[in-house]
C-alpha cells in the first residue's frame, strides 16, 4: 500500500498511540481543535475489522469525544469516517463552535466567515492529558 499516506504518514501531531490505533491532531485553521483516531493496520472498513477490534475502535473514539468535551465548551462534537480519498480507517472528531467559520453547517460547507476561533494554545497537551487517563 505504498499510496496510503496514512500508512507512511502520521497524519498530524501524535497525541496518544498504541499497537492498534493513533490519536492525531490535525492542522486546520479554521477547526483548531480537529483530531482523527487512525488504525494503525491498513483497512477500508470498520467492518472489515474482528469485532473485537471494532469495539476497541469505536472506544477510543468515544475517548477522544469525551475529552475534547472535557476540554472545551464546544457547542457540538462532530464524528465522521469517510476515507473516500484515504481509503485508510479514520474517524474525524471534530469540536464544533458556535463562531467557527461553518456553524452550525458542515465542515466541508461554504464557510459564513474566514475569523478563526480562539482556543488555548495548550488544547493539545490538555487533551493528551485527558487520553492518558481515558484510553490507556
Amino acid at each position: 500500500m505504498s499510496a496510503c499516506e496514512l500508512c507512511f504518514d502520521a497524519g498530524g501531531t501524535v497525541l496518544w498511540k498504541d499497537a492498534r490505533l493513533r490519536v492525531v491532531a490535525v492542522a486546520d485553521p479554521l477547526h483548531p481543535v480537529f483530531c482523527r483516531v487512525i488504525w494503525s493496520a491498513h483497512v477500508r472498513e470498520v467492518t472489515d475489522l474482528p469485532a473485537v477490534e471494532r469495539q476497541f475502535l469505536f472506544d477510543a473514539v468515544c475517548g477522544v469525544e469525551s475529552a475534547l468535551r472535557r476540554v472545551f465548551p464546544a457547542a457540538k462534537i462532530n464524528l465522521a469516517s469517510l476515507g473516500n480519498v484515504t481509503p485508510h480507517l479514520h474517524w474525524h472528531v471534530i469540536a464544533r463552535f458556535a463562531d467557527d467559520p461553518h456553524f452550525p453547517a458542515p465542515v466541508w460547507a461554504l464557510p459564513r466567515h474566514d475569523r478563526p476561533v480562539d482556543v488555548p494554545i495548550d488544547w493539545q497537551a490538555r487533551v493528551r492529558t485527558q487520553l492518558e487517563s481515558t484510553l490507556s
